[in-house]
């Protein structure tokens, strides 16, 4: 085995280009996040000889395959190193919730991230994200802002998953609570000011309380832009009158960056995981507006990343189960590389409550359990045989639960996982 690598001078010019679309701005911030030198990262950069282990890290941050642009110092031929060694993947991380910033486990979907870090640095910017959940809109959302903060923002993430039920009681209350957790987590608590503009809305309204609250006080205060992630929106489909005042609200802070200077100031990043189903005038929704960006499974071929990032060769019996579903491949993916099972017994299991989705699958369950009709409309979808036309209601909600997927009108399980564990569930209910 090699003691050090050098990048092919072909692919240096590839390497660098590799920097802002992975999420890391400068070098500096690329040594900062892999705990590296920044003499190894720019001898990297440049072509000039990295310690092996160094080069495989500094390929897997930059989502590229080490055999691929690498060149040997003394030109000896390139041995693949044993999946069971410790050189060969990063450390295991166990997945859950978001992926961190330096986690080598992201996966980019080119050319999503690049065009999100050229929207998000544009005056008055809007980007909003989509997807089922456990899709990767909260890890997607993480480098959007990591990436506008690098580039002077300052930049906070808010989600609604936080509000207490009675912050949904009204508008009013809502709003408020709005306010005061940007203030908070901008480190702008003023309870004068809050109070100020809460006493303005019984004279203007909630809306333009808020809007003169972020114009006059947080805004200026800040004296740089403020990028503003707001993630699981789609909590306020739930409350029809808040959701068509707040979306109302955030399509008219987007709006104003056209008209007013101090608006530019702002740029939004927003998350939702479910199709919008509650009406909404055309003109007042944030969802036509901006840069849209929809996550989908994962392809072929980020499926090999990630699998080579666990140190695993061919994984085409995980993919016929799950899919390219972005959550359930890591999680089997983890426990094959840690070795918790064979692959034939994992195999065997993988549809029971006692196999590795289990505690995923039970959770579907409870979630279906909460919304009347919902545990029909599954049984009916992994049933048949063909796609299925349900309620749109259900449709929608199956589909942002991440159990199915559209064909068009008509609904089909996303993965033989969800279809067979399903099928044999509601069966025996």
């Amino acid at each position: 085995m090699p003691r050090s690598l050098i990048v092919r001078a072909d692919c240096i010019a590839q390497i660098k280009s590799c920097l802002l679309r992975n999420g890391f701005p400068s070098q500096k911030i690329l040594a900062e996040n892999l705990g590296l030198s920044q003499s190894t990262v720019s001898n990297f950069l440049n072509g000039r000889p990295v310690d092996f282990i160094n080069f495989q890290e500094l390929c897997v941050a930059l989502g590229q395959e080490w055999r691929e642009i690498a060149s040997l110092e003394d030109n000896t031929s390139i041995t693949e190193p044993s999946i069971s060694t410790p050189q060969s993947s990063p450390a295991l991380e166990i997945p859950e919730g978001q992926v961190c910033l330096s986690s080598p486990f992201y996966i980019n979907r080119p050319p999503i991230e690049q065009r999100c870090y050229e929207t998000i640095i544009q005056p008055g910017a809007l980007v909003r994200i989509s997807a089922p959940r456990q899709f990767g809109k909260t890890s997607l959302m993480a480098r959007i802002l990591h990436h506008a903060q690098c580039q002077g923002t300052r930049a906070v993430t808010l989600s609604l998953q936080l509000a207490e039920r009675r912050v949904f009681e009204s508008s009013n209350l809502f709003l408020q609570w709005f306010c005061a957790s940007v203030s908070q987590e901008l480190d702008l608590v003023d309870a004068q000011q809050l109070t100020k503009y809460a006493q303005l809305a019984q004279i203007i309204g909630d809306n333009q309380s808020c809007k003169a609250y972020f114009e006059q006080y947080l805004l200026p205060a800040l004296k740089v832009p403020l990028t503003l992630g707001v993630d699981d929106i789609d909590r306020v489909f739930d409350y029809p009158e808040i959701a068509e005042d707040f979306l109302g609200l955030l399509r008219s802070l987007h709006e104003e960056a056209k008209r007013r200077e101090i608006w530019k100031n702002l740029r939004l990043v927003i998350a939702h995981s479910t199709e919008v189903y509650i009406p909404l005038d055309v003109n007042k929704s944030p969802f036509n507006v901006g840069l849209p960006v929809k996550l989908s499974e994962f392809e072929t071929q980020h499926i090999q990343q990630l699998a080579q990032r666990h140190g695993l060769g061919n994984c085409q019996l995980l993919q016929h189960w799950v899919g390219g579903h972005p959550y359930l491949l890591r999680l089997g993916m983890y426990h094959l590389a840690c070795g918790d099972l064979s692959l034939e017994k994992w195999a065997e299991e993988i549809s029971y409550d006692a196999g590795v989705y289990g505690d995923r699958l039970r959770r579907y369950w409870w979630n279906l359990e909460r919304e009347a009709g919902l545990i029909e409309a599954m049984r009916k979808v992994a049933i048949a045989s063909e796609p299925v036309l349900l309620p749109s209601l259900q449709a929608v909600k199956l589909y942002s639960l991440g159990l199915v997927e559209f064909e068009g009108s008509l609904c089909q399980p996303r993965c033989r996982l969800f279809q067979d564990y399903f099928r044999d569930r509601c069966h025996s209910k």
